[in-house]
């Protein structure tokens, strides 16, 4: 009785998997190419006007950032960064509240 249960079964689940098949849904149409969408349009031109604004602000927090030679001052970087690494060490070598004995 096992074996015409499982045929039944396996039918039953095949058909069910074809019917699921053929019932998907068509994709939508392309837009032909004649059609132009006037949002896509306008959306292009916005975007070409915004080009040269995002470069110039771009260009300015680059150079906002500079450091102007004659005001550099090495010694003092040096300083701040040996203090930040001595700082880390000793962030590194502290035990975790975990690794007490």
């Amino acid at each position: 009785m096992k074996r015409p249960l499982a045929w039944l079964a396996g039918a039953l689940g095949l058909a069910g998997a074809y019917r699921a098949l053929k019932q998907r849904p068509e994709p939508a149409p392309a837009p032909v190419a004649d059609e132009v969408d006037p949002r896509a349009e306008e959306l292009r031109r916005r975007l070409e006007e915004a080009k040269p604004l995002v470069a110039e602000r771009e260009q300015e927090r680059f150079e906002a950032g500079e450091q102007p030679l004659d005001e550099a001052d090495p010694e003092a970087r040096r300083r701040d960064v040996h203090e930040r690494a001595r700082a880390a060490i000793e962030e590194m070598r502290r035990p975790a509240d975990g690794d007490r004995d």
